[in-house]
C-alpha cells in the first residue's frame, strides 16, 4: 500500500506542464528535443507513451552493469504473471493479439483494423483487458465477426470463454470493485480468487489460521485462493513447483546471476533469501528477506522484486508482481537525505495523538534513484515514488526504504505539452507560483509522503492489520494519511530551516495544486455518471472535499465562478493547513484503532461520489486541450556485448521508440506461461 501510484495523474501532468506554452490543439506527441530525443513518440486512447533515459549508466563498473542487466531480465521474466493475475483470460487474449500484430498481412487501412490496433495497445498498456486505473473493461469497437475472421485466417484457436470475456460488456466488466454493497469478490474479475469464492469464505479461512502475534506474516500475499474438489477453499502458492512455476524458474535463474555479481555480502544475502522465497513460497522467508533487504543500504544498485502491492485485491491480501531496478542518484539523494535524518522530528511534531506516535522511528532511508528497468505492475504505467516494505512490524522494528524515481519524473517533464494549468488555475498569481515552485513542490510533497508519511504512526496494541480492520478502505485511507503528512509539513518553516526550500511559497503551490486536482482535474479520468473507484483518486478527493467543506463557511477554500468556469481558490493557507492536520489526526486514529465504520464513512461521504455538473464542465474544458490523462513508458533495452568466448564485456543501452514493437519483442522473449 506504500506506493505513490501514478502521482503524475494528479500533480505531474498539471504542475510540470506549467512551464510549457499553453496549446489547445497539440498533445506533444512526436516532438524531439534539442538533442534529437523523442520523449513522447505517440499517444492513443487516453494514454501518452513516454521514453526515459538512464543517465550515468556508462559510469557504472562492468560488474554493476551486469547486476542491473540481470535484475532487469529477472523482472521481465515474470511479465506473464501480471497478465494472469489481472484476469484469468488475459494471457489467451494477449497472445492472440500478439500474433495478429506480428503476422496479419491483410487490409491494414480499414477502420476496423485501426480499432483493433488501438484495443491491442490498450491491453498491452494495462497488462490485460481492464483499464489500468479505472479497472473498467475495454469494450472492442470492432465486431466479433471481424476479429474471428482474422483469428481463423491466422489459425488462432480461441476459447468461447475468452471471446465472451472480450465482447460481452456485461461479463467481468470490472477488474477491482471496492463497493462492499456490490460484493467485493463477486463484483471483481481480478484472478486472485476462483470466480465462485465468496468474501465470507475468505474471511472464515483466514480467521481459522491467523494467530495473534507481534510479527504476523503477510497472509495470502503470494497465493491464489482456489476451490477444492470437496467444495472447500485453499491457497495455491506462487513458487517454483507451484503456480507460475515456469516463470518463477526464469526469475530465479536471473536472480542467481545477480547474486554472483552482488556489490557486497549483505546484498548477496538478500538475493539468496529472495531466491529461497521463490523456491519455497514461504511467507516467513519473505519476511526474512525483507528485513535483509531493508538493512542493505550500501551499494549503488537496488531493486524491488516480488508480489508486493495489494491494490488489485479487493480484500487486500494478495500482492501483484512487480519489478523496478534502480541506480542511486547520489547528488539528488544527498539533497533529500535530510528528510530521513529528521524523520523523528516530524513524528514528534505531528498532529496525531501521542499514543499513536512512534517513540522511535527506525531505519528510514531515502534516495532519489535512476530507473534502469521496470516490469509487471510497475510497467508500462509506473509509480514515481515507492516506500517499502509494507509489513508494519518490519517497518517499526527494522525501518523502511523510500525512493523517488528521478529520471521518470524528468521524463514526464520532458514529455509535457502544456495547457492544463492555464485552463484550471484561477489567476496569474497561481500560474506564476507554479512556474516558479511547481517542480520542487511536487518533489517535496512526494518525498514527505513516502519518507515521513508512510513511516509515521503505529497501531494500538492488539489491533489487527489495516487489511483486516479497514478492509477495502485500507489503501485509500493509508494514502490519504501519507498525503496529509506531506501537506501538513510542506507549509512548515522546518522545511525552510532544513534548506529544502527557500520559502513557504513552495508549500502554497502544493496546497493550490492539491485542491485544484482533488476537486476538479482528476475528474477528467472518469466516465460521465460514474463514481470514483480507484483508491488514490478516492484519497485525493476525500482530503480535498473534507477540507473544502470544513472551511466553506469562512471561504478558506472558495468555489469561484469566472467567465462561466469553476475554480477553487485557497484564501487562507494557515487555516487549510490546520484542517489537514485535523484530518490527519482522525485518519491515524481510525487506522490505529481499526475503526472500520468511521473509515468507511469518510471514504464513502467524501471520496466516492462525483458532482455530476462539475464533472461535465471538467470534461468539456479538458477535451479541447487534447492532453491524455494517463502516461506510461517504453523501457530502455539493455544489450550485452560479448567476446568470442561468450563472456559479457559491456552492457549497452538502446532506447526503443516503438511501443508496439517493444510489446512484441517482450512477447517473443518473455512468454513463459501458457
Amino acid at each position: 500500500m506504500n506506493k505513490s501510484l501514478a502521482y503524475f495523474l494528479g500533480f505531474i501532468l498539471l504542475v510540470l506542464t506549467a512551464c510549457q506554452p499553453a496549446t489547445s490543439d497539440d498533445n506533444g506527441a512526436g516532438k524531439v528535443d534539442a538533442n534529437g530525443f523523442n520523449w513522447n513518440p505517440e499517444n492513443f486512447s487516453d494514454k501518452k507513451i513516454i521514453r526515459y533515459q538512464i543517465p550515468g549508466f556508462d559510469q557504472l563498473t562492468l560488474q554493476q552493469k551486469k547486476l542491473v542487466y540481470y535484475l532487469t531480465e529477472a523482472g521481465l521474466a515474470g511479465r506473464d504473471i501480471m497478465y494472469d493475475m489481472n484476469y484469468r483470460h488475459n494471457l489467451e487474449i494477449r497472445k492472440a493479439l500478439d500474433k495478429i500484430a506480428s503476422d496479419y498481412k491483410g487490409d491494414k487501412e480499414s477502420a476496423d483494423w485501426g480499432k483493433l490496433v488501438e484495443y491491442s495497445k490498450n491491453v498491452w498498456f494495462s497488462n490485460g483487458i481492464h483499464h489500468h486505473y479505472s479497472t473498467d473493461k475495454f469494450i472492442p469497437e470492432f465486431s466479433q465477426e471481424y476479429f474471428q475472421g482474422i483469428t481463423n485466417e491466422l489459425g488462432i484457436d480461441m476459447s468461447a470463454e475468452a471471446l465472451v470475456a472480450m465482447f460481452d460488456p456485461e461479463v467481468d466488466n470490472k477488474k477491482v470493485n471496492l463497493d462492499p454493497d456490490k460484493g467485493l469478490l463477486k463484483g471483481s474479475a481480478v484472478n486472485f480468487y476462483d470466480p465462485d469464492i465468496t468474501e465470507a469464505e475468505v474471511d472464515a479461512f483466514y480467521k481459522s489460521i491467523m494467530e495473534p502475534t507481534d510479527t504476523p506474516v503477510s497472509y495470502g500475499l503470494n497465493s491464489k485462493m482456489v476451490r477444492t474438489a470437496d467444495g472447500g477453499i485453499r491457497e495455491e502458492v506462487y513458487k517454483l513447483d507451484g503456480l507460475y512455476g515456469e516463470a518463477i524458474e526464469q526469475i530465479i535463474y536471473w536472480l542467481e546471476k545477480a547474486k554472483g555479481v552482488a556489490e557486497n555480502e549483505k546484498q548477496a544475502e538478500a538475493f539468496g533469501l529472495l531466491i529461497e522465497y521463490y523456491q519455497t513460497g514461504s511467507l516467513e522467508k519473505w519476511d526474512e528477506y525483507n528485513v535483509a533487504w531493508v538493512e542493505t543500504t550500501e551499494g549503488d544498485v537496488d531493486y524491488i522484486n516480488g508480489f508486493i502491492e495489494v491494490y488489485n485485491d479487493p480484500k487486500g491480501y494478495r500482492g501483484s508482481y512487480e519489478n523496478i531496478v534502480e541506480i542511486t542518484d547520489f547528488e539528488a539523494s544527498a539533497r533529500m537525505k535530510v528528510l530521513a535524518d529528521n524523520v523523528q522530528w516530524f513524528e514528534d511534531n505531528s498532529t496525531i495523538m501521542d499514543e499513536h506516535k512512534k517513540e522511535e522511528v527506525v531505519g528510514v532511508t531515502y534516495k532519489v534513484v535512476t530507473v534502469a528497468g521496470e516490469a509487471g505492475d510497475a510497467s508500462p504505467a509506473t509509480p514515481i515514488g515507492v516506500n517499502l516494505p509494507n509489513a508494519n512490524w518490519i517497518r517499526k522494528q527494522h525501518g523502511s526504504k523510500s525512493v523517488s524515481l528521478g529520471n521518470i519524473i524528468e521524463a514526464y517533464e520532458k514529455a509535457s505539452s502544456g495547457g492544463l494549468l492555464a485552463e484550471f488555475a484561477y489567476n496569474e498569481e497561481e500560474i506564476d507560483r507554479v512556474r516558479k515552485h511547481g517542480s520542487l513542490s511536487d518533489k517535496l510533497h512526494t518525498a514527505l509522503h513516502e519518507v515521513v508519511g508512510h513511516a509515521s504512526g503505529q497501531l494500538n496494541p492488539g489491533v489487527g492489520t489495516p487489511k483486516e480492520t479497514l478492509k477495502s478502505y485500507a489503501s485509500t485511507l493509508e494514502e490519504a494519511r501519507a498525503d496529509l503528512v506531506g501537506l501538513y509539513f510542506i507549509l512548515d518553516n522546518k522545511i525552510v530551516d532544513l534548506g529544502l526550500m527557500e520559502s513557504l511559497e513552495v508549500g502554497k503551490t502544493s496546497y493550490e495544486d492539491y485542491m485544484r486536482n482533488g476537486m476538479m482535474l482528476q475528474l477528467r479520468r472518469i466516465e460521465p455518471g460514474k463514481d470514483i473507484e480507484e483508491s488514490h483518486m478516492r484519497n485525493r478527493q476525500l482530503v480535498a472535499a473534507w477540507a473544502f467543506e470544513k472551511g466553506e463557511a469562512e471561504k478558506v477554500v472558495e468555489k469561484v465562478k469566472k467567465d462561466g468556469k469553476t475554480y477553487f481558490v485557497v484564501n487562507d493557507f494557515e487555516k487549510l493547513r490546520g484542517y489537514f492536520g485535523d484530518l490527519l489526526r482522525e485518519i491515524q486514529r481510525i487506522k490505529s484503532e481499526g475503526d472500520y465504520e468511521a473509515g468507511r464513512a469518510l471514504v464513502e461521504n467524501y471520496g466516492v461520489k462525483v458532482d455530476q455538473e462539475l464533472h461535465q464542465e471538467v470534461l468539456e474544458r479538458s477535451e479541447k486541450l487534447n492532453i491524455p490523462p494517463y502516461g506510461g513508458f517504453i523501457n530502455p533495452k539493455l544489450v550485452p556485448v560479448t567476446d568470442d568466448n561468450g563472456e559479457i564485456t559491456d552492457i549497452k543501452v538502446e532506447y526503443p521508440e516503438d511501443f508496439t514493437q517493444q510489446m512484441l519483442d517482450y512477447a517473443e522473449r518473455y512468454s513463459f506461461l501458457k
